[in-house]
């Protein structure tokens, strides 16, 4: 399955509660997700929450878009990734 960083911008600022109600508002994102056969994988979040950086595993990114779009939340990028390990090369120059 292809891996994607997607991009998004909170204006307000991303506000997840870390209680009872973050872990439902996240569950629910999740189980939308599936429905277009996407996974989230993680986010990373800049310090004052208003630009998020996810990474996702999705069949491609129109079904990216609509899990957003189903979800509620921005989208501004989309790009395809993969992995570049820089031990892998450090392993391999022994």
């Amino acid at each position: 399955m292809p891996r994607y960083l997607i991009e998004r911008t909170f204006p307000e600022g991303l506000q997840i509660p870390q209680d009872a109600n973050g872990k439902e508002v996240v569950g629910r994102v999740v189980d939308r997700n599936s429905a277009e056969s996407v996974t989230w994988v993680h986010s990373y979040v800049n310090d004052d929450r208003s630009k998020s950086f996810c990474i996702y595993d999705g069949p491609n990114p129109e079904a990216l878009r609509r899990a957003a779009t189903g979800n509620g939340l921005p989208l501004d990028a989309i790009t395809e990734v993969t992995v570049l390990d820089p031990y892998f090369y450090t392993a391999s120059a022994s």
